[in-house]
């Protein structure tokens, strides 16, 4: 495994802005499993029956150019592994506009695997004024909490500088009792609100704690569920739909 040499991405609706009144975010956990075929099978019911704005993955494994599943979709990548013929990171996907993307990587690497963690923040164009930004991250484990709250800290003063609305999803790795405490401080700091999912025993969990998360600020949130979706990945997709 080698530290990236790319971040790629491709923008292929960069004249709309997010459509219609509202805005459906779909995050998931994939284990690696982009390429395989019951994932594709499984990704397209899941859009088909939950109109998906934005689709937040989380160790998301394509080539370097990109994969024939995601040619309807603009998407751009934040490897935190690549290999010969593979990038593995975190990946935001939509049919829409982005105004920005920052591929970023943790300050510190695991310690179980010598590697960093990765997060991508995107800023898309609102109807008529405005810009939302979003953040997909999978928050770095296998280092003490201290480490964990470094990282936070970090983005929050990254966040602090945006003024509208915001989303913050993904695997948080908050099986600690000090890793919850500093989540929740994150979250106050930068005036998040999490979306409480139905159903919310299909959320991954370790140590009977919820590791996935979807957190909000100046949106309204219409709904929010965990997603059963069994023989995929070891997480299930969670969704929420918000107001625009």
């Amino acid at each position: 495994m080698l530290r990236p040499r790319v971040t790629p991405s491709r923008l292929q609706h960069q004249h709309q802005p997010l459509a219609g009144n509202s805005l459906g975010v779909l995050c998931w956990n994939v284990q690696k499993l982009t390429r395989e075929p019951h994932f594709q099978h499984g990704l397209a019911m899941l859009t088909e029956r939950y109109a998906t704005s934005l689709l937040l993955l989380q160790e998301a494994r394509l080539a370097p150019m990109g994969d024939p599943w995601l040619e309807d979709w603009s998407w751009a990548v934040s490897p935190n592994m690549q290999t010969r013929t593979h990038l593995f990171g975190v990946l935001t996907a939509g049919q829409c506009a982005f105004d920005d993307v920052r591929p970023l990587l943790s300050q510190s690497r695991e310690l179980r695997f010598a590697t960093h963690k990765s997060l991508i923040l995107t800023r898309h164009p609102l109807p008529g004024d405005g810009v939302l930004l979003v953040v997909n991250m999978h928050a770095i484990n296998f280092v003490h909490a201290g480490l964990f709250l470094k990282e936070m800290e970090l983005l929050r003063a990254e966040l602090l500088r945006h003024a509208g609305p915001l989303i913050v999803a993904g695997d948080f790795n908050v099986w600690s009792r000090q890793r919850r405490l500093y989540l929740r401080r994150f979250c106050r700091a930068v005036g998040l609100r999490q979306a409480v999912m139905e159903n919310a025993h299909h959320v991954k969990s370790y140590l009977h704690q919820p590791l996935d998360f979807i957190f909000y600020r100046d949106l309204y949130l219409r709904s929010a569920e965990a997603i059963n979706m069994p023989g995929v990945s070891d997480h299930n997709p969670i969704y929420a739909r918000f107001l625009l």
